[in-house]
């Protein structure tokens, strides 16, 4: 197993006892740290969650991995990686990655690891992630903001499609003109299936390593995204960046669709831009762009709380940063593109 870099682990913890100074200063009695239910409700539990799932997602990739069964999920999306000049580990995490982004993710970062694949391609293969990452959740959010924002609600989802397509296409062009095409070598690799008895154990004991070490990152990261957060500097970035898009959108009143998806839930804006919308405050564009706006601010935040710390785990802390980064502001651009073909059209 790679160990933890410890200049890395060092860093971590130096940063969270700083966290955890500037918030039992600021507020003594308010911090969770000194509360027990809530240090359960609001660390331990959630924790316990996030590893649970992480486990579940890297017991997959194992077993894929350890079935031999990487060259048949990559059959599936042969033909665009084919044309795209890539590598059947990066269809494979691809196709993965339709139903488990954590899965996808162990495994390019087991595909790293063993040298199947560089940090350029890693890189190129997390962005390709974000078109199947987009179906992920679809169903859910189509039938929450279907009844509460109506049409607005459709285009909104059309345009957010169109982002994904963008970037799917962007990704394949710029691998078909810069890569060399990818010789063909899916096989069925029967030869290096092994049977359940076998594969089980086997994955278990990887899992217990590798579970290990990204804990030992995803638990210190958790912790500094919650102790900033209660420190307010989320609150501050959404507010900030808010108001700014918002004054030069739409009228004020659209603020608070774009605030409240933000220090609420996604459903707070739909229910808000419906109401809105159903009073005339609010124009179908205009409705139309305050989501977008929200999406555009709330994502790279979510994923900085939420997702960071898994992937800081999983890959290194570096790679992980740039992972988040590359692909948060690939999506923030898709996003801008398809919002500006809108108002070209509305």
């Amino acid at each position: 197993m790679k160990r933890v870099p410890l200049p890395a682990l060092v860093l971590l913890i130096g940063l969270l006892a700083l966290c955890v100074l500037a918030a039992v200063f600021q507020n003594p009695t308010g911090t969770f740290l000194l509360d027990p239910d809530r240090l359960l409700n609001r660390v331990i539990w959630p924790l316990l969650r996030l590893s649970f799932f992480i486990s579940i997602g890297l017991f997959a990739a194992l077993v894929v991995e350890g079935a031999g069964w990487t060259n048949r999920l990559a059959i599936l999306a042969r033909p665009f990686m084919r044309w795209g000049h890539l590598s059947n580990q990066i269809g494979s995490a691809f196709t993965t990655s339709f139903f488990s982004g954590v899965s996808s993710l162990a495994m390019l970062a087991s595909f790293h690891r063993e040298g199947k694949m560089g940090k350029k391609e890693v890189i190129l293969a997390v962005l390709l992630d974000t078109f199947p990452s987009y179906f992920l959740h679809l169903p859910t959010t189509f039938f929450i903001i279907l009844p509460l924002v109506g049409k607005a609600g459709i285009i909104f989802l059309l345009v957010t499609l169109a982002a994904a397509l963008l970037r799917f296409g962007t990704v394949l062009v710029y691998t078909r003109l810069t890569l060399p095409a990818q010789e063909s070598t899916l096989t069925a690799e029967r030869s290096g299936s092994k049977t359940w008895s076998a594969l089980f154990p086997g994955s278990l004991k990887r899992l217990s390593t590798r579970l290990t070490r990204i804990l030992l990152i995803v638990a210190p990261v958790y912790m500094i995204m919650l102790l900033i957060s209660d420190l307010g500097f989320f609150d501050w970035i959404r507010t900030s960046v808010a108001l700014g898009i918002g004054e030069n959108l739409f009228p004020v009143e659209g603020i608070s669709v774009v605030i409240l998806s933000l220090l609420a839930e996604a459903t707070s804006g739909y229910a808000a831009a419906g109401a809105m919308l159903q009073s005339g405050t609010l124009t179908i564009p205009q409705t139309v762009l305050a989501l977008i706006a929200g999406q555009i601010i709330g994502a790279p935040l979510r994923a900085l709380r939420h997702q960071l710390p898994y992937y800081m785990g999983i890959f290194s802390p570096g790679m992980g940063i740039t992972l988040i980064a590359a692909s948060q502001c690939f999506r923030i651009l898709s996003l801008v593109v398809a919002a500006g073909l809108f108002l070209m059209i509305a």
